[in-house]
């Protein structure tokens, strides 16, 4: 695997790659590589792409400055880690090469609708942030299709609308979220966790899959909402939100619709975790 740090490196080495008659997949990440981030590059290389991942810390999508200080930088594990999986190529942009005007002089996406509320709410400027690194990522590199964890179920929506507004040709790929044996999504930010709030960490699964069980059995969508947030701060978290909505464009969902999706993000000592659950209803409503 060959690794470059600039624009012009990875642009000679992603032409030579096409001129090869190879197309592009690629993986953008922030580094911390764990078997979710993998997944995303053994996707890319079943579909026989010439595989490109990133690492980039990237500073705009960052509201605390404390978060991002401590966010783990472990080029070198995560070098061995690509290697392994057969990345053709890492990026890996230092803040300069990414934003050489600075970052308050760097041009924002802004993706409405959206990146609205949930994580968005929560997170001022979040979503501009990634949507606007996703944007230079996307120029930079012209991938043909793009992977991205469904984890993340807003930020893929994000990025799809990104894409579809701004007439980017690329393809974007959700790829099911990566689990450990006791269900806690895989995330960087599984590593702030002590050994006791770890054990305690899966319970966000377990309630999201308490309460599409309830839904099923013709339990109300407030009602479903205020029993899984009462149910985690109980059990020692910090709820930051429980919410339904729609899978196709996360507006908030109804009693009629069925296709929807629990998403719930909260805080378990320093960690904030989020994860999801889409769900297809086949119940009649009154």
């Amino acid at each position: 695997m060959q690794t470059v740090h600039t624009i012009a490196e990875l642009r000679q080495a992603v032409r030579a790659a096409r001129a090869a008659g190879q197309t592009i997949g690629f993986v953008p990440t922030m580094g911390n590589l764990h078997d979710g981030h993998i997944s995303l590059v053994e996707r890319a290389r079943a579909a026989g792409h010439f595989v490109v991942a990133s690492i980039f810390v990237n500073p705009l999508q960052f509201d605390d400055a404390s978060d991002l200080q401590r966010y783990p930088r472990t080029l070198a594990a995560d070098q061995q880690r690509l290697s392994s999986a057969q990345c053709d190529l890492l990026f890996a942009p230092d803040v300069d090469e990414m934003y050489p005007q600075g970052q308050q002089a760097q041009s924002k996406v802004h993706v409405p609708v959206v990146s609205e509320g949930l994580c968005g709410g929560s997170r001022a400027g979040h979503f501009d942030g990634v949507a606007t690194v996703v944007s230079k990522l996307f120029n930079q590199v012209q991938p043909d299709q793009a992977f991205f964890g469904q984890k993340d179920w807003q930020q893929v929506a994000v990025i799809r609308k990104l894409v579809q507004d701004l007439d980017m040709p690329i393809d974007i790929v959700a790829v099911p979220t990566a689990r450990a044996d006791d269900g806690l999504a895989l995330s960087s930010r599984n590593g702030y966790l002590s050994d006791s709030e770890r054990q305690q960490a899966p319970m966000l699964y377990r309630t999201l899959q308490q309460t599409a069980e309830q839904l099923q059995q013709g339990a109300s969508l407030d009602a479903s909402v205020q029993s899984a947030s009462k149910a985690l701060n109980a059990a020692g978290f910090n709820v930051d939100y429980v919410e339904i909505r729609r899978q196709q464009d996360l507006q908030s969902a109804s009693e009629n619709d069925g296709e929807i999706i629990i998403l719930a993000a909260a805080f378990l000592g320093p960690a904030r975790l989020i994860d999801n659950l889409p769900l297809s209803l086949n119940r009649p409503f009154e």
